[in-house]
């Protein structure tokens, strides 16, 4: 068995078994399912708005960066190039 399949084969299982989990999870909730729903609906929106502002955060550093380094030599073959 190559490194290859054994990768995959525990890709295709860690799927898998998020996959029942999850579903085992939503059938033994304590919530109804217009609850359950509106739960994930939210949980759902929350991370949107997260991966937004971190995005916009790190493109914020990058562009404060990029005008600090453009005086500066840049790096290349040659080490350092004017």
């Amino acid at each position: 068995m190559s490194n290859s399949d054994s990768g995959s084969k525990f890709g295709i299982g860690l799927i898998l078994g998020l996959a029942v989990g999850v579903a085992l999870g939503f059938l033994f909730a304590p919530r109804t399912g217009k609850e359950t729903r509106e739960l994930v609906k939210d949980k759902a929106t929350d991370v949107s708005e997260t991966v937004k502002d971190l995005t916009a955060d790190r493109r914020k550093v990058y562009k404060e960066t990029w005008k600090k380094r453009r005086g500066q030599p840049k790096v290349g073959e040659s080490y350092f190039e004017s």
